[in-house]
């Protein structure tokens, strides 16, 4: 089966299904630190989690970097790698902040259509409005 392919339950809810179960790992649900590399993360707290988001973000940038100087499908492995590293560490945030993947697919089809120019501004534009409120 290629990536474009879909599986037995499809791709579509795999993001879905992952944060499922890393509900089912944070301590308030029964996850157990010691056994769970999630549980772990959220219970140690934001710095936890947040810190590897920035690591992997750095780590999807230098294999990105690798990959316009190689061009290789070693390298292209290698940013898909991190890239899924990268995902998977901000749906550990998600899930601690009580959020799903759906929130943020439903904030990219609000976006869908729109030039990420006019967004900016129209995000600028809220925020001075919210300030002078």
């Amino acid at each position: 089966m290629n990536s474009m392919e879909t599986g037995e339950h499809g791709q579509e809810d795999l993001l879905e299904r992952l944060a499922s179960v890393i509900e089912t790992r944070k301590p308030a649900h029964g996850g157990d630190p010691e056994k769970s590399y999630v549980a772990r993360l959220l219970q140690r707290g934001p710095d936890a989690f947040l810190k590897k988001i920035g690591e992997e973000a750095t780590e999807v940038v230098m294999a990105a970097k690798d990959l316009d100087a190689a061009g290789t499908p070693d390298a292209r492995r290698k940013l898909v790698g991190e890239m899924a590293d990268l995902w998977f560490h901000c749906m550990v945030a998600l899930a601690h902040y009580g959020l799903r993947p759906a929130d943020v697919i439903a904030e990219l089809v609000r976006r869908e259509g729109t030039s990420g120019i006019e967004e900016k501004a129209m995000r600028k534009t809220q925020q001075r409005e919210s300030a002078g409120e």
